[in-house]
């Protein structure tokens, strides 16, 4: 795997972090406040799930431990993995398993040992002498000192890196460009729980460090190795630097090839679009395409109402989640708030899906059938009742236009607003209707 990409997948994790805390937060058995403790002696039996200000662990957790907060100390034993995201975190005690964290400033104490592999992004990442990782550790951020033992292997991406630790395995490092990196986030973090070191931009490998492994690094120019540091083969890459490359603008032949093409592209959709709702829904086709004939103008006013209906409901959709998850929160129904949330979101995809299939394809497919049969009545009654030929002739006509350069937008606006009109009017007769009326004989 390259470098960049297991760098990316530290950040995509980073923000995981997030979604990762969501439905635990929501359930019976986490913790949750604005100070939580767990004290020493005490033993959570199962996995530990805690949102707070700030998250203190003495005791002992015997499954994972996902935590959120302000402030994260860990200074019992985690015996699973370790997943946490927070401004500051420190870790002085033991995670068995894999740690897995990100905030602005990480620090692995003196006491710390970790029985899996480190994966962290931040602002400032710091393990002091006599942390200790059994296995690898990638790190991605501003700054990282990095004063331990590592297990395994090494992989970081950073602004700068001071390495006065040991590593067992490999080491590969990727610093910024030295002239143009930025201050130490020491200068500029000040909200803190902890003291951010000071690291210098670019790479340093002290006097004292070790790699028993290769080491490859990446940086504009040479950095001086004490000797004996390294065991195994060293290699410098180059920076890669982006060009500015000039791309040529299309020719006017490439602009019409690309203009042909959508529209067949267009054309294609709108046929496939149209047989489908022919072959699926023919009442529901039939009954949008007399409203449209015989009420244009209503149809198009409705439109509007319809098109500005649609928004409100959303938004009405979102106040309702919020105040019904409020309410629930406050009589601790936390279930009917997750249902309530879960409820709110499938409505709303399932409103953005079906409008932007009727606005985007079907307004359009309506359209193509209405102006076929009209174009075609005027010429060959006959065909205007064909199956194929009143739906390819309009959906050529409504292709040219949607797909006209400069005004091919407002077609399709108007188009989708005709549509809209008439599926409210076609509705609302429906919801009107009166039910049949049934006359028992005596």
């Amino acid at each position: 795997m390259k470098t960049f990409q297991r760098f990316l997948a530290i950040f995509t994790l980073a923000a995981m972090l997030t979604l990762t805390t969501i439905t635990p937060a929501l359930a019976f058995d986490g913790r949750g406040g604005d100070v939580i403790v767990i004290e020493a002696g005490e033993v959570i039996e199962d996995d530990l799930y805690v949102s707070a200000g700030d998250f203190t662990l003495d005791g002992t957790v015997k499954g994972d431990l996902v935590v959120v907060g302000e402030l994260i100390v860990i200074n019992g034993t985690v015996e699973g993995d370790l997943i946490a995201a927070a401004n500051t975190i420190v870790i002085e005690g033991t995670v068995l398993d894999d740690v897995r964290i990100a905030g602005a400033a990480l620090q692995l104490g003196e006491n710390a040992v970790i029985g899996g592999d480190v994966i962290a992004a931040g602002a400032s990442m710091e393990a002091k002498p006599g942390s200790s990782i059994s296995n690898d550790m990638i790190y991605a951020g501003a700054q990282a000192l990095l004063e331990g033992s590592i297990g395994r292997n090494l992989l970081v991406g950073a602004g700068g890196l001071e390495l006065n630790g040991e590593v067992a395995g490999d080491a590969t490092i990727e610093v910024g460009d030295v002239e143009e990196a930025g201050p130490s986030p020491s200068t500029y973090i000040t909200d803190t729980r902890i003291a951010v070191p000071n690291v210098a931009p670019g790479l340093v490998i002290a006097e004292g460090a070790k790699i028993k492994g290769s080491f490859t690094y990446t940086q504009s120019q040479d950095i001086n190795i004490p000797a004996g540091t390294v065991e195994g083969k060293v290699t410098r890459n180059e920076p890669v630097v982006n060009a500015d490359v000039e791309i040529a603008p299309p020719t006017t032949g490439e602009l019409a090839a690309s203009w042909i093409f959508d529209l067949f592209r267009t054309i294609a959709t709108l046929l496939l679009f149209g047989f489908l709702l022919a072959w699926l829904a023919p009442a529901f086709i039939k009954g949008l395409s007399e409203k449209l004939q015989t009420q244009p103008v209503p149809s198009f006013g409705w439109g509007v109402v319809a098109y500005a209906a649609f928004f409100f409901t959303l938004l009405l959709i979102v106040v309702a989640m919020i105040v019904g998850g409020i309410l629930f929160g406050i009589i601790s129904l936390g279930g009917v708030t997750a249902t309530i949330i879960w409820v709110g979101i499938l409505a709303i995809f399932a409103l953005i899906v079906a409008f932007v299939l009727f606005t985007g394809f079907g307004a359009q497919a309506l359209a193509a059938w209405i102006s076929g049969k009209w174009l075609l009545g005027r010429f060959n009654p006959a065909l205007a009742e064909h199956r194929f030929w009143p739906l390819l002739l309009g959906a050529v006509l409504v292709g040219l236009l949607v797909s006209l350069p400069g005004l091919g937008w407002l077609f399709g606006f108007l188009i989708m607003l005709f549509g809209l009109g008439a599926l409210w009017l076609w509705g609302r007769d429906r919801m009107s209707k009166p039910a049949p009326v049934v006359v028992v004989s005596q």
